[in-house]
C-alpha cells in the first residue's frame, strides 16, 4: 500500500463528505469546498446534509480531518479524488460544468506522479476525453507520463443510514493497470464491503450510468401500469404484493423519480449514444413516463375531487413531502414539484409540509414555501407525496374537511382512508 498518501477530496456534497469522511480514517485528509458557508459548518462539526453524523465529523476533525476553501492549503496531497455534481440543463442536457471547475482546480495543485481520481457520475469517455484535458492544460503536465487517472464512481445512497459509504461494493479502475491497482488498494483499504476492479475507466463509468437507468427503466414500467390498472379499477399495490411472490419477480414500486441519479443519470447515456449515432428509445421513453408523473398525480387529484362534488377553485390543499425521498432533506430534482406546479394552474391554495427540507432551499431553488411546522387547519384534499416517517403520526382525520381526498403517492397511509394510490 502507499503509505505516503495524502488525499484531497473535491466536493464536501452528499458524496464528498461521508468518503472524505471515511478515507480520513486511515490517511491523512484534506475536504475541498468553494462555498466558505459549507466549509465552515463542517468546521464547526454540523453536516447540514445529515449524511454524517456530528459525532463522526467532530471525531474525525478532532483526529485532523481539515476541509477547507483555500487551495493553497491542497497543493501537497498526492490523491486528488473529485465528487462535484453531474446535473442537466433545462434541456435535458448533461451540464459537466462543474466537472471542469473541479478539474481546473485539479490542475493547479497536481504534481508529478500524482492520481487523479472522479466519482461524479458521467457517460463513458467524460473522465479522459473531457476533464484529463483540462488538468493536462492547467497544469502543463502529460497524462500517463506525469500524472495518473481513475474513475471510482459514487454510491452513495442519501438518507441511507444501512447501505452507507463503507458498506457498498465500490467499483475502481485506473488509467494504467498497475494505477488502477493502486487505486484499488486504497479504496479498499476503507471499504469494507470490497472493490471490483473494472478493465478500463470507460468501463466503469458505463457500469454507473447503466445502474441508474436501470432502475430508471424499471420505475417507468410500473408507472405505466400503475396507469393502466387505475383504469382497469385495480389496486397496483396489491398486483405488485402478488406478483412479488415468484423468486425473480423484480419488486419496483410506481412513483416519483427525482433526486440526483436516477432522475438525471439516464439523460448522460441517452446523450452519449446519440453522439455515436443511435437512438436510445427504451431509455428515452422511460425518462418521458417518469417525468410525466407529477402531472399526472395533480390532475387525478382533480378527479377525484370532481367526482367528490368538491369546488376545485381556491380549495385547500395539503402536500405532504418536497424533499425527492424520504427521511433525508435532499430537494435536489425532486419531482414534488411537478405536482405543486400542475395543481397551481387549478388556481388551488396549497400548503406544502416537510419537517426534512430546508424552506430557504426550497424558495430559492423552486418558488415554493413550504413548512416545518405540522399544520393544524383544515383541508380539502391530502397528498402524501414523501414518505417521511413522521407523517406515520399525522391524524389525517383532524386536517380534513368531511367531503375530502386522500391521494397517496407513496402507499405510505393505511389503504382504508386513501381515495387512490399510485
Amino acid at each position: 500500500m502507499m503509505q505516503d498518501v495524502k488525499i484531497c477530496v473535491i466536493g464536501l456534497g452528499y458524496v464528498g463528505l461521508p468518503l472524505a469522511r471515511l478515507f480520513s480514517t486511515k490517511y491523512e485528509t484534506i475536504g475541498f469546498d468553494m462555498n466558505q458557508k459549507r466549509v465552515d459548518a463542517l468546521m464547526a462539526g454540523h453536516d447540514e446534509t445529515l449524511e454524517v453524523s456530528d459525532e463522526l465529523l467532530q471525531t474525525a476533525i478532532s483526529d485532523g480531518f481539515i476541509c477547507t476553501s483555500n487551495i493553497e492549503k491542497i497543493r501537497d496531497c498526492n490523491f486528488y479524488v473529485v465528487a462535484v455534481p453531474t446535473p442537466v440543463d433545462d434541456n435535458n442536457n448533461p451540464d459537466l460544468t462543474p466537472l471542469y471547475g473541479a478539474s481546473t482546480t485539479v490542475g493547479k495543485v497536481i504534481s508529478r506522479g500524482n492520481i487523479v481520481v472522479y466519482e461524479s457520475t458521467v457517460y463513458p469517455g467524460v473522465t479522459e476525453d473531457e476533464c484529463i484535458p483540462v488538468v493536462e492544460k492547467v497544469s502543463g503536465l502529460k497524462f500517463n507520463k506525469d500524472f495518473f487517472a481513475g474513475y471510482s464512481p459514487e454510491r452513495i445512497n442519501p438518507g441511507d443510514k444501512l447501505h452507507t459509504v463503507e458498506k457498498i461494493k465500490k467499483v475502481t479502475s485506473g488509467s494504467t493497470l498497475e494505477v488502477g491497482r493502486k487505486i484499488d488498494e486504497i479504496y479498499a483499504s476503507v471499504i469494507v464491503a470490497g472493490t471490483h476492479l473494472a478493465p478500463t475507466i470507460k468501463v466503469a463509468e458505463a457500469a454507473k450510468v447503466i445502474e441508474n437507468s436501470q432502475r430508471d427503466i424499471n420505475i417507468a414500467f410500473v408507472n405505466e401500469l400503475s396507469k393502466i390498472f387505475n383504469k382497469l379499477g385495480i389496486d397496483t399495490q396489491d398486483v405488485l404484493e402478488a406478483a412479488s411472490t415468484k423468486w425473480n419477480f423484480l419488486p419496483f414500486k410506481p412513483g416519483l423519480v427525482g433526486g440526483h441519479c436516477i432522475g438525471v443519470d439516464p439523460y448522460y447515456l441517452a446523450q452519449c449514444a446519440q453522439r455515436h449515432g443511435y437512438n436510445p428509445e427504451i431509455i428515452l421513453a422511460g425518462r418521458r413516463m417518469n417525468d410525466g408523473m407529477g402531472e399526472y398525480v395533480a390532475n387525478e387529484v382533480v378527479k377525484l375531487m370532481l367526482k367528490k362534488g368538491i369546488q376545485v377553485l381556491n380549495s385547500k390543499i395539503l402536500v405532504l413531502g418536497f424533499t425527492f425521498k424520504e427521511n433525508c432533506p435532499d430537494v435536489r430534482n425532486t419531482k414534488v414539484v411537478d405536482i405543486y406546479k400542475a395543481l397551481k394552474e387549478y388556481n388551488l391554495d396549497i400548503t406544502v409540509y416537510d419537517p426534512w427540507a430546508n424552506p430557504v432551499i426550497a424558495l430559492y431553488e423552486y418558488g415554493v414555501e413550504i413548512t416545518n411546522e405540522s399544520p393544524v387547519e383544515k383541508f380539502d384534499t391530502v397528498i402524501l407525496a414523501v414518505a417521511h416517517e413522521e407523517f406515520r403520526r399525522i391524524d389525517t382525520s383532524s386536517l380534513l374537511h368531511g367531503k375530502h381526498v386522500i391521494f397517496d403517492v407513496k402507499g405510505f397511509l393505511n389503504r382504508d382512508i386513501v381515495d387512490a394510490r399510485l
